[in-house]
């Protein structure tokens, strides 16, 4: 991969480390993320559970509370883990965000027994910690925390609560006066705004093949509403939605004119392929691979605006970035289809807007295309 192909979008905050050092199947582990990354190796070796840390850790960013975000908390714990005298057990997860503050990095440690609490937290910029939690009294659903400040009181501490990220906390505690708390807010900041615009996408054939209401034209987690935002999109953005029907005539059999949502007698949607001779295709009729194949690249092709997300708003869209999480991405596509999305989205990766972290069984044929970084999880 060439650096430089995305020097000019170094501005927009995005992670560039997942940490895993205590969590689920992984120890003490570190992977690297670019524009385009790819985790890749056999089944059980936690492809997935690196996806699941990183929805975490955004979740988390956006305010989230533990509980909501870790429905079953256990399971994130390793599962050689012993717990400790008072019998508690838990995972530590982080992440290293860049942006114009340089590298911050955040490490999280969340006990899952006998309560789901966070209890330490720590955010660094530059050697100097920005932020430190801890829980000092386990009767009480508070953590300690102490932020940097600066000027004649170095530090300032105050309890926060333990149900949620301190980090997310800050811009609303910090009154940022001195040099210090700016230093701590921009800190902050930088981290929530590349955790947020989190997109987790498994695109579920079998519900794309339903006829759907119309709705509010967002696309769900597993795109069973495609027909609904294809109702929207193809009159909201041509550009974009010529883009998608050139990129579902690569990837279907066929030939292909438009992509479509045509309403049915009883005011459901039903997406179709226009064949260009009078004959569609009903989205029924397709095959697993050329459904997952236009849903990815429909996912690829939109912003924020058409999918379920929750951007920050109160940060200019130049500065933004879109996540896409694709577990599975190369499930059921043939060896055409997975090498036409990738290139789809190395091209979007480029433009700096959209970034993708997907899973894959194997990624030798990744490798061949320009932009993708593979993490290999190897036996």
């Amino acid at each position: 991969m060439d650096p430089g192909r995305f020097e000019a979008h170094a501005d927009r905050p995005h992670l560039t480390e997942l940490r895993l050092s205590a969590f689920a199947t992984h120890r003490g582990a570190g992977f690297p993320l670019g524009p385009l990354t790819l985790f890749a190796g056999p089944s059980g070796y936690g492809k997935t559970t690196a996806l699941l840390a990183y929805e975490a850790l955004a979740r988390l960013g956006a305010g989230g509370e533990v509980g909501a975000v870790f429905p079953d908390p256990v399971a994130c714990v390793p599962e050689r883990a012993r717990p400790d005298a008072q019998r508690r057990r838990g995972f530590r997860i982080g992440c290293t965000a860049d942006g114009p503050e340089g590298p911050v990095r955040l490490d999280v440690a969340v006990q899952a027994e006998p309560e789901l609490r966070i209890v330490g937290e720590r955010l660094t910029s530059g050697g100097l910690v920005l932020l430190e939690t801890a829980l000092r009294d386990p009767t009480r659903r508070t953590v300690q925390a102490s932020w940097h400040t600066g000027g004649s009181s170095p530090v300032t501490r105050a309890p926060l609560p333990d149900d949620r990220l301190g980090t997310a906390l800050l811009p609303l505690r910090v009154a940022g006066k001195t040099d210090g708390q700016r230093q701590v807010l921009a800190a902050a900041e930088q981290m929530v705004v590349a955790l947020r615009s989190v997109f987790a996408c498994d695109p579920v054939p079998e519900r794309m093949r339903d006829a759907v209401p119309m709705g509010d034209g967002r696309l769900l987690r597993d795109c069973g509403n495609l027909a609904d935002v294809l109702w929207r999109t193809r009159s909201e953005c041509g550009r974009r939605h010529g883009q998608l029907v050139t990129s579902v005539r690569t990837g279907c059999a066929g030939p292909v004119v438009d992509v479509l949502a045509e309403p049915l007698r009883d005011g459901m949607l039903r997406a179709v392929l226009d064949r260009g001779d009078g004959l569609r295709t009903g989205f029924e009729r397709l095959g697993d691979g050329e459904l997952r194949y236009a849903a990815l690249a429909l996912v690829l092709l939109t912003g924020p605006g058409v999918l379920e997300v929750d951007p920050p708003g109160e940060v200019p869209a130049a500065m933004q970035t879109l996540t896409v999480l694709a577990d599975g991405l190369d499930r059921a596509l043939d060896v055409r289809q997975r090498a036409e999305l990738l290139r789809l989205a190395a091209r979007m990766c480029e433009r700096g807007h959209i970034r993708l972290v997907g899973a894959v069984s194997d990624a030798s044929w990744a490798t061949r295309i320009d932009g993708v970084t593979v993490v290999h999880l190897d036996p």
